[in-house]
């Protein structure tokens, strides 16, 4: 099936994981022929080395300290036209230079997929223990930033326009803690379906995909027989299932499809 998106120019954020959904939507659209601006920033977490050979929050947390090493060489075997760029996009003038780099690079920005998300990797995100600076770092990335990127991309539009946030089905249903980072991937949603009708008008369609436990490096095996009972389909996402639904809503087969939330998680959070 012919997506339409060669030679379509794309920004993804939050792409140094090479487990995660930013870098597998990366090689996704790098197949389909799309051009590449990938942006992220490393995130100074502790971790064990001798723990993050294998999955769970050492290897995750090493992953997202790191740069985007990995991820290239793996572009590089597609033969992917692409650019990174380490940026912070909860500021707004770093958001107004990654659109400047890459129109000056690419002519356009066809496609945003606003990736990128900040959450405390601690145990102060629960209604007894969240303090200031969880609330504000979270939200600083996850709503500031996914607003300023999406404003941006709305003002540099052109004839073709596609937003892809991304969510999390914790956004409904995440009992008891991460009060900060479920509440801002529930403002996510809400402004997904705000956004849309607002810019109908531009052709551009806002979509936001929720994806439920995801394997993107973070899940040991303890984790993973606690969490896969819950899932109907038993089993954990892949994070290339993730992938494979934002081409699509990134895709010319997706014109009419707008403001919707759609969930990836094989029926967990329903």
């Amino acid at each position: 099936m012919d997506l339409g998106l060669r030679n379509r120019a794309a920004i993804i954020t939050g792409t140094n994981n090479p487990q995660g959904i930013g870098a597998t939507t990366a090689l996704a659209f790098a197949r389909e022929g799309v051009r590449l601006a990938l942006i992220y920033k490393k995130i100074p977490h502790k971790y064990d080395e001798s723990k993050a050979g294998s999955d769970g929050f050492d290897r995750y947390f090493k992953a997202n300290s790191g740069d985007m090493t990995e991820v290239e060489k793996q572009l590089q075997a597609f033969n992917a036209e692409y650019f990174v760029l380490e940026s912070d996009i909860s500021n707004e003038r770093n958001v107004q230079e990654i659109f400047d780099r890459v129109i000056m690079r690419f002519g356009k920005v066809d496609i945003l997929v606003n990736n990128a998300a900040a959450a405390d990797d601690g145990d102060n995100d629960t209604i007894e223990t969240i303090t200031q600076s969880v609330i504000d770092g979270t939200f600083a990335v996850n709503v500031r930033g996914t607003l300023l990127m999406t404003r941006e991309f709305v003002r540099r539009r052109g004839d073709y326009g596609r937003v892809i946030n991304i969510s999390t089905d914790a956004a409904q249903a995440f009992p008891g803690m991460q009060i900060a980072y479920s509440a801002s991937k529930a403002a996510i949603e809400a402004f997904t379906r705000n956004i849309a009708i607002g810019i109908g008008k531009y052709g551009i369609t806002v979509n936001c995909v929720a994806p439920g436990p995801t394997q993107t490096g973070w899940i040991d095996n303890e984790l993973t027989n606690a969490v896969v009972p819950e899932i109907p389909l038993g089993k954990l996402i892949r994070p290339q299932e993730i992938a494979e639904t934002i081409v699509f809503l990134a895709s010319e087969r997706a014109a009419m499809v707008t403001g919707q939330v759609v969930k990836v998680s094989g029926g967990h959070a329903l």
